[in-house]
């Protein structure tokens, strides 16, 4: 599932990423890397507020869509 579609409040798991090339190398050096947990902690319609390793991120959406979590 891309996490665009978690909702606030939950907690996933980082499966891949489908993004390539530079794209693909900013999210991996943003913490974005396969098996990381990341927890919802907002959400708009232009984007989603995640926790990473301690850290809060903010992702538009189309961005989102291209890191799969379980």
């Amino acid at each position: 599932m891309p996490l665009a579609m978690a909702l606030k409040g939950e907690n996933r798991t980082i499966t891949s990423l489908v993004a390539v090339g530079d794209m693909k190398q900013h999210l991996v050096e943003m913490g974005f890397v396969p098996g990381q947990k990341v927890t919802v902690v907002g959400d708009s319609p232009a984007g989603i507020i995640l926790l990473v390793k301690g850290t809060r991120l903010a992702l538009n959406r189309s961005l989102a869509q291209k890191i799969l979590v379980a």
